[in-house]
């Protein structure tokens, strides 16, 4: 079995992670021992053993890496919210950017293998189709603190995977994805806007799990795009979401995020190349319609009330 260290286990990819890399025993030198660090989200009855830490402290993060003595981590831990970020910057700094340098260090000297999790919002967004080898111009603080992290990652350990990603799922509070609001809202009959100038490659998170399981079994290094190899419009995106889920797609309005009053400057084509990962891994990634196909199986299944089961309130 290989030890493995999840980082923001109670989050959105960090559960949805945890989970896949606890099920995966049986496949050939795929077992998977897995330890999940959260912070203040606790879970209870979770199939993996959970440790709560501040990872702002140092010495809480390193006594649990000399105690579990992971041979992977996968720092899934990160501030996201891209508005209270750029009136409030200190926080995304020290766990966006100084946190995964730090981490990236620790696991070095300690020869682990690491894993960080990055984001399409590096760029600036003016053409789209971005591959590994571009530029990237963060339009925005969240988005600088990111690029600071995979620079960090990187100098203290050229043979991290940074992977950028975009991505959306079943969480454990039913309210940390867009696919999740779409539907909520949809489903309680509210009029709501989708944005037609933005353009995003959404991957669900159960196939990011699997890819950065894959990525991590192949022994790849370095930096990928691993987002939906097809992309589309947020408004589109919800549009698909409501026929999936036999919900009115009339409830979505067109409309520009320039009218929306968002403080952070987004940007307006997030799509990515996957070719690279693509190659590497020998696969076709999926592609949107079928992780929409494959939310909506999970959510017959049950999944996201077997999620809210793990919830520690």
């Amino acid at each position: 079995m290989t030890r493995l260290l999840i980082t923001g286990a109670s989050g959105l990819l960090g559960l949805n992670l945890a989970l896949a890399a606890s099920s995966r025993a049986g496949r050939p030198n795929a077992g998977y021992q897995v330890t999940g660090l959260v912070h203040s989200h606790g879970l209870v009855g979770a199939p993996f053993a959970v440790r709560a830490v501040d990872l702002y402290c140092c010495d809480q993060v390193t006594n649990v890496l000399d105690e579990t003595r992971p041979e992977i981590v996968i720092n899934c831990a990160a501030v996201t919210n891209l508005d209270a970020v750029e009136s409030n910057p200190a926080p995304a700094w020290r766990l966006n950017a100084d946190l995964p340098g730090w981490l990236a260090k620790e696991c070095t000297h300690r020869e682990i293998r690491f894993v960080h999790i990055s984001t399409d919002a590096i760029f600036d967004g003016l053409r789209g189709g971005y591959t590994e080898e571009d530029v990237p111009f963060p339009p925005n603080v969240y988005a600088r603190s990111k690029l600071a992290g995979e620079a960090a990652v990187f100098e203290a350990n050229p043979q991290a995977i940074v992977a950028r990603v975009n991505f959306y799922g079943w969480s454990i509070s039913g309210q940390r994805s867009l696919a999740e609001w779409f539907l909520t809202n949809l489903a309680a009959g509210r009029q709501i806007k989708g944005f037609t100038d933005i353009f995003f490659c959404p991957l669900l998170a159960n196939h990011l799990a699997g890819l950065l399981l894959e990525m991590v079994e192949q022994h790849l290094a370095g930096l990928y795009h691993v987002v939906s190899r097809d992309g589309m419009s947020k408004y589109a995106f919800g549009q698909a979401l409501a026929r999936q889920f036999h919900l009115d797609e009339s409830l979505i309005s067109p409309a520009s995020n320039l009218e929306a009053g968002l403080t952070a400057r987004r940007s307006p084509n997030m799509t990515l190349c996957t070719d690279k990962l693509a190659a590497a891994l020998g696969i076709a990634l999926p592609d949107v319609a079928s992780g929409i196909a494959q939310f909506y199986n999970l959510y017959t299944e049950g999944y996201p009330q077997r999620l809210r089961s793990f919830d520690k309130i």
